[in-house]
């Protein structure tokens, strides 16, 4: 038997907080140390935090990475076991993303990676360069300082794997393994058993499966131990790393870290036995016959043995089931884990959040009253550093620290219901009740004699008042009427979340968190600069649909039973007067549904269509309840207030990134924001397939082909979605 224990871990890193990140760092080599793990795995970039974006370029990151990297060196950190870190290296003229391999004081080798992410949320040709040279290893020189400190002049560099005397390993870096001929296939046939994976992996809704699907294939039919490393938490962004480190074998799950957690650090380990890959290897006939072809990887020799013989004391690692989270758990813990991040790394004492008793507020105050159970249930589980920053956040006096989840949120945790004179009892009501069950310090104010101020100021200045369209008035002065609503409670959360700690004399000031959804955002439905406006979003990409979801489960899981009522009524602003034969609800507003928006927004996004090919699917998808006509004016009625709201989302609140159609403008989604709104060219391309099809329809229906015409009449795949009432589309610009 060849016994190997193996170490990898979950850190949540700080972009360019070289000091946390070293901090992180060595507690992870003492555990893995600690529990007689010979091989310690780091995630990618882990010494300088993998989203220092455009840092990157800057001489001085990359310097201060080798400091802390000798500093790592010349302690005994990494005797007795392999370590790979994650770090910028420039070699020449060109800057690597690299895996810095060593062991027993000494660099290994460098391992640059070779296929960059460099889609959706990922910009990385922008900082580095691939590695293109598959050959050969090349010979790289140490800085002066790191020379001379590690007596050690230069060291190999490149794609490569390492030749111990008992075994192979290699570093797979992140999007490597995703790629369409990934570098462990090539490897495996070289005799490398042990692949090493260190990634910066972002959580997505329902994608984890895509994740561990790949480590589980690059093992099944080839064999090896794949270990898995990932950052974990917010590290300065938009993005929330999602950990789960995980050693897979032979297509075995054998280990997994969390996916959600407070804790800085997270070692995962476990215990292999090698002869069980080779075995597997030994049984697959292909395998052997491409092995005895292979093209020659080049390697580093190294006289060291990493595993042990036969031992009764080290058991090995049994195949685990997944874990998985359901979405309502996601959207419940991820955007808690990150809102604590940036809570505790900002400065800011607290949040307020304007809770208007809707489903998007009211999904924001659930994921701060989760955040502040998972708080109270790390400290009763022992963790220090949730505890001190618990403590240090909620400014507990000496000896005292969070044991209520509602006592927490007290502290730190403002709600404000603005109410006007278009708000009912029935959301005021809600939102009271929610606030009191999560436990938030809540104000019930009236913004009516400000924006009563603001009218009689225009009629001085113009001579003219406007009029809801109820009461007779046109769009654009009902439009504007809401907007100075919806705008007036953004600037009174700012004001209130800066002013109320002194009220109450409490240091520092409090982060306002926005609560606009993504199919909002995606369909333009916001004021611009109103509530949507703030310093952070949790739900800024997360849709509608999920949100209510959320909602339901969180009424039972979360203790917040108000949440089934909010989730059960009617979405709407607000903003309107209420008549006894109106009353204002979004879907109407809009002229499309939720459901719709989501539709459209992953055909937009994830299938990149245009108005033409969208048209097109969605002739198939909701054929059997529209008309090719129907179809064409909902998908012109989409196109048409996208593109005029568009501009909206280059002043988007930063948002927590959990959908892959958002529309977020920053990185994510990037398109202009000046648009014909008219689209002449691609909806008269629409038109003409309209005509076409409805010629055709009349030809058969002419010829007497019922079976075709049925086939046209009901689509394929329908989707079954009602047509929206056109309502006031304007509402939100």
């Amino acid at each position: 038997m060849r016994l190997l224990k193996v170490a990898t871990c979950n850190l949540n890193q700080w972009a360019m907080d070289f000091d946390c990140n070293l901090k992180n760092i060595k507690e992870s080599l003492t555990m893995a140390k600690e529990a007689g793990a010979v091989i310690r795995l780091g995630p990618e970039l882990e010494i300088t935090g993998y989203g220092c974006e455009d840092h990157f370029l800057e001489l001085d990151t990359v310097n201060h990475a080798w400091e802390c990297l000798k500093d790592l060196l010349l302690g005994d950190w990494t005797d007795g076991i392999l370590c790979s870190f994650g770090m910028p290296v420039i070699n020449g003229s060109e800057r690597y993303n690299c895996q810095v391999l060593c062991l027993n004081r000494k660099i290994i080798m460098i391992r640059p990676k070779m296929w960059l992410a460099n889609d959706g949320n990922y910009r990385e040709l922008r900082w580095f360069t691939a590695w293109k040279t598959k050959d050969q290893l090349v010979d790289f020189q140490l800085p002066y300082e790191i020379s001379e400190a590690l007596q050690q002049k230069r060291v190999p560099f490149g794609y490569g794997y390492i030749q111990f005397l008992d075994t192979a390993v290699a570093a797979e870096i992140c999007e490597e393994l995703f790629a369409p001929c990934p570098p462990h296939a090539e490897l495996a046939l070289n005799g490398v058993e042990v692949f090493m994976n260190a990634s910066g992996s972002h959580h997505q809704l329902r994608k984890l499966d895509v994740r561990l699907r790949a480590f589980i294939g690059a093992t099944h039919t080839r064999g090896g131990v794949y270990m898995y490393s990932n950052h974990q938490g917010c590290d300065g962004g938009r993005l929330y790393y999602d950990g789960c480190a995980c050693v897979v074998v032979n297509g075995d799950l054998v280990a997994q870290g969390s996916q959600f957690s407070l804790k800085d650090v997270e070692v995962v380990v476990a215990q292999i036995d090698l002869e069980a890959v080779a075995s597997l290897r030994g049984s697959i006939s292909s395998f052997q016959e491409q092995a005895s072809c292979k093209t020659i990887v080049p390697s580093v020799m190294v006289p060291y043995r990493l595993c042990q013989s036969f031992n009764l004391k080290m058991g090995l690692s049994s195949p685990l089931k997944i874990s998985y989270h359901c979405p309502e758990e996601e959207i419940a813990y991820g955007p808690g884990c990150w809102l604590w991040d940036y809570l505790r790394r900002s400065g800011a004492s607290g949040f307020l959040l304007p809770l208007s008793g809707g489903a998007d507020s009211s999904s924001v105050a659930a994921i701060v009253g989760c955040m502040c159970q998972l708080v109270v249930k790390e400290i009763a589980n022992g963790d220090e550093q949730v505890k001190a920053d618990a403590i240090r956040i909620g400014h507990y006096t000496q000896g005292q620290f969070p044991t209520d989840s509602r006592e927490f949120a007290k502290r730190i945790f403002y709600t404000v219901f603005m109410g006007s004179e278009n708000s009912s009892e029935a959301t005021k009501s809600r939102a009271k009740v929610l606030a009191d069950e999560i436990g938030s310090w809540h104000l019930d104010i009236s913004i009516d004699g400000v924006v009563s101020a603001l009218l009689s100021l225009f009629q001085t200045v113009t001579g003219k008042q406007p009029r809801y369209k109820v009461d007779g008035g046109s769009n654009i002065e009902n439009l504007g009427l809401q907007n100075i609503q919806a705008r007036i409670r953004m600037v009174l959360a700012f004001m209130f979340a800066s002013l109320l700690p002194w009220v109450h004399s409490k240091p520092g000031f409090y982060l306002v968190l926005g609560s606009s959804n993504v199919d909002e955002g995606l369909r333009g439905y916001l004021t611009k600069y109103d509530c949507s406006a703030a310093d952070i979003n949790p739900i800024g990409s997360i849709s509608k649909q999920d949100l209510r979801a959320f909602l339901r489960w969180a009424a039972i899981h979360l203790g917040y039973s108000s949440l089934a009522d909010i989730e059960a009524a009617p979405p709407t602003a607000e903003l309107e007067p209420i008549r006894s034969n109106y009353s204002q609800l979004d879907e109407v507003d809009m002229g499309m549904t939720y459901e719709e928006l989501s539709v459209y927004g992953r055909l937009r996004k994830i299938f990149r269509c245009g108005p033409v090919s969208m048209f097109k699917n969605l002739c198939y998808r909701w054929g059997a309840r529209l008309t090719p006509s129907e179809v064409a004016e909902k998908v012109k009625h989409f196109f048409k207030y996208y593109s005029i709201n568009r501009h909206k989302m280059t002043v988007l609140t930063p948002s927590y990134h959990a959908e892959s159609y958002s529309p977020e403008d920053n990185r994510f989604d990037l398109r202009q924001f000046l648009y014909n709104a008219r689209w002449p060219y691609q909806f008269q391309k629409i038109d003409d397939l309209v005509q076409e099809l409805d010629g055709e329809r009349i030809h058969m229906r002419e010829s007497g082909d019922h079976e075709k015409l049925g086939a046209a009449s009901n689509g394929i795949g329908g989707m079954g979605v009602v047509a929206a009432g056109s309502g006031n589309p304007n509402v939100g610009l």
